[in-house]
């Protein structure tokens, strides 16, 4: 599964003024990313707003994304719920037409023991006519997928093939790394940190930063891949306070400040998200510019 080796970006979704889906500026988006060299993109993962969206309006933007891109790029689909039987029936009901795997985080807010994160993902493997990225983001889910769970779904599902990791905890991605089957990819799921897991392993990232600087990011996760730490050492630093800034109050509000400052969509986000505080725009502004220019 080569094609996703390198720089993966969880899409934003645009909206225009009125909240509405703004297609135009979704096309803008593709279109820059691919145009950015990044090796493929997710639709609908959490920086999509995907928990903000009608049932109509993922199955129109999933078509509509795999038409722009229309094979240019590797493509993957977020679905996802913390209810198993929900997932099943967001599968059963997706076009797959355009793409090549599913992103599915761990079930959220009910915080499964481990035994049901296994048997929900078991389920999903076994319903799913294209491969399966694990992702593990506590923060948001409130649960861990433990490095035993991960290591064991990944030997007996084959077509579980690799994990978004954005646990953040070293000691878990090094016991994944070491215990894994060969061939199951490790994912950085958070991008201040992909430099060092690309050294002890990982195979690329899912970004968030990628959304408004793809080139910059593709460019330094490629050096690493490489075996070119230097090099990628001193991109990785250069984008360390726009990383941050994209975090600093709310996601995917700070990326969506930076696209708008470069023309690529608006900043709109639909409720409970808020664009960012002033003071943190102002920052994200200046900080595009001292990169893009």
């Amino acid at each position: 599964m080569n094609k996703f080796y390198g720089t993966g970006v969880a899409m934003v979704t645009p909206f225009d003024n009125n909240g509405q889906v703004d297609y135009p500026a979704l096309k803008n988006l593709i279109d820059h990313l691919i145009g950015g060299g990044v090796e493929y993109l997710v639709s609908l993962g959490t920086t999509g707003e995907s928990a903000t969206l009608s049932k109509e309006e993922k199955k129109k933007i999933w078509a509509y994304t795999a038409e722009v891109n229309n094979g240019r790029v590797g493509l993957v689909a977020g679905i996802a719920s913390n209810n198993t039987a929900d997932v099943l029936e967001q599968i059963k009901a997706f076009d797959n037409a355009g793409y090549d795997a599913i992103l599915s985080a761990s079930p959220h807010y009910n915080k499964p023991n481990q035994q049901g994160i296994y048997y929900h993902y078991k389920a999903i493997a076994e319903a799913s006519p294209l491969p399966i990225l694990l992702y593990n983001v506590p923060s948001r889910t409130g649960s861990n997928v433990s490095a035993e769970t991960t290591v064991r779904l990944a030997h007996d599902f084959k077509n579980i093939i690799g994990t978004k990791e954005a646990s953040g905890n070293f000691d878990q991605l090094n016991q994944i790394m070491r215990d894994k089957p060969a061939g199951f990819m490790m994912i950085s799921g958070d991008d201040p940190i992909t430099f060092p897991m690309i050294a002890m392993g990982a195979v690329g990232v899912i970004s968030v930063v990628g959304n408004a600087l793809p080139r910059q990011f593709s460019d330094m996760v490629r050096l690493c891949l490489k075996g070119d730490f230097a090099g990628a050492q001193q991109a990785h630093y250069n984008l360390i306070e726009f990383t941050r800034l994209m975090f600093a109050d709310g996601s995917p509000g700070g990326v969506k400040t930076a696209l708008k400052q470069l023309g690529i969509c608006g900043d709109t986000l639909r409720m409970p998200l808020f664009p960012v505080n002033d003071d943190i725009a102002a920052k994200i502004v200046a900080e595009t510019k001292r990169i893009v220019g």
